[in-house]
């Protein structure tokens, strides 16, 4: 099977993690089927999407691990949008209506006063050339509508099953604006058939748009892509993510120092048969995907599930990995990674860690514990120091003190690390050496 996809972002604002669910279906699809990804800008919208707007969608794709087999910009293709708006026109099936908003408004809410749908009465094409004439003579310019058909439009949708939208509840949709701007469903239908785009995998708030689409696939001449319609991702209170709200960018996840894969794994495996894992990449994940696993349920976003799995991508990473990032940070040493990995969250955690071995430390003594800490100093083991010295220097504390448990090793921890929790202290003991502890103790 010959596979096309097609990721369609406005660049209005940063992408979020319910942007990033359907980019990635559709890299896993793609992946999956030895198929084309193209990123599509959908800037058709002047007042609202910028460049740099658009660069940020790029580098948050390439830092999630995707690579577009191709880029296009709907800013630049308004020549195929205006042949194939002539087509319509010509056609019949794009008509120009005149009705300003507050005219609209009206109409609408007569027509649920006397209990009827509040859709278009399709006043316009009753106009004559003279009615047209006049009207335009008073300044209004029209915007035009796509005459639908009225009927049953039936999909085989890839993840919802059978679908039927019945154009004949829907008003006729505007197409182009007044102001000759046009809005997102023809342009996108055209660079559909130009691109050849095989399928479209989007969320499922785009139902109810397929019928619509479908009829001016077909008025174009045009056989419809398959259609994919997923379930929403939503954030931890089932809210939907929204540019406008200000929900967390994709940017802001990458400055907060998470795992592009820890994210990219929420943000697509949420709300599937596949459990929230670690995979060892997008391939591994597009492998074993299947979109019937994609439940027919909302799937809600949990930060918590997203901490759990960063960390155990970073407790299992090898050094060899993490060595540039550390030299990024100024640090170095496969010992203190291997040693303090297992306590990071998120990889920029390890600079605080990092400072267990190089100090500053403030140690915490309890006063309690001022006598039992003093005789641990004098009791420390000399140099050279193995795994097996704090053994040796604990056993010997608990014969002299009879203390075991909590009441001996926390407070050793806490005077040399200043902290409840932190790495194994068997380890930590080498990589400290005998003058920091010496240091550290009272």
């Amino acid at each position: 099977m010959s596979v096309t996809v097609r990721w369609a972002p406005s660049p209005t604002g940063h992408i979020h993690l319910g942007n990033a669910r359907p980019a990635l279906l559709n890299w896993y699809f793609a992946r999956r089927h030895a198929g084309r990804y193209v990123l599509r800008m959908d800037d058709t919208d002047h007042a609202r999407s910028t460049r740099e707007f658009a660069d940020g969608i790029e580098a948050d794709l390439s830092w999630l691990g995707i690579q577009p087999d191709l880029l296009v910009r709907q800013s630049e293709r308004t020549a195929l949008y205006d042949a194939a708006r002539d087509r319509l026109v010509a056609a019949g099936r794009l008509y120009p209506c005149y009705e300003t908003e507050e005219e609209l408004d009206r109409k609408r809410a007569r027509a649920r006063l006397l209990g009827k749908p509040p859709i278009y009465d399709r006043a316009a094409l009753n106009l004559t050339e003279e009615d047209r004439a006049r009207l335009e003579a008073e300044g209004r310019t029209p915007h035009w509508r796509f005459r639908l058909d009225g009927r049953p439009v039936q999909f085989d949708d890839l993840i919802k099953g059978p679908q039927t939208v019945n154009t004949a509840s829907m008003s006729d949709p505007v197409l182009i604006r007044a102001d000759g701007s046009y809005l997102y469903t023809l342009p996108s239908v055209v660079d559909d058939i130009d691109l050849d785009i095989t399928h479209i995998i989007r969320g499922e708030d785009h139902v109810s748009n397929t019928g619509t689409q479908i009829e001016i696939f077909e008025a174009l001449g045009a056989t419809p892509p398959t259609f994919g319609h997923h379930n929403l991702l939503t954030d931890a209170q089932g809210q939907g993510f929204s540019k406008r709200l200000g929900s967390q960018s994709i940017a802001d996840f990458r400055e907060e120092g998470y795992e592009p894969l820890a994210i990219a794994i929420v943000a697509t495996l949420t709300g599937t048969g596949l459990p929230v894992e670690v995979y060892d990449n997008l391939d591994a994940i597009a492998e074993k995907l299947d979109f019937s696993m994609i439940s027919h349920g909302s799937a809600r976003f949990d930060p918590a599930e997203l901490d759990t799995l960063n960390a155990r991508m970073l407790h299992a990473m090898p050094y060899a990995d993490a060595a540039p990032r550390l030299s990024a940070l100024g640090l170095e040493g496969e010992a203190m990674w291997t040693l303090l990995r297992e306590n990071l969250v998120k990889f920029p955690d390890i600079v605080e860690w990092s400072k267990l071995l190089t100090g500053p430390v403030e140690p915490v003594v309890a006063e309690e514990d001022r006598d039992f800490l003093a005789l641990a100093k004098a009791m420390l083991p000399p140099e050279p120091w193995d795994d097996s010295t704090w053994s040796h220097w604990t056993n010997a504390l608990k014969a002299s003190t009879g203390r075991k448990g909590k009441g001996l090793f926390l407070p050793l921890r806490m005077a040399l690390t200043g902290r409840h929790d932190g790495p194994e202290l068997k380890s930590l003991l080498v990589l400290l050496g005998r003058k920091a502890c010496l240091d550290r103790l009272p």
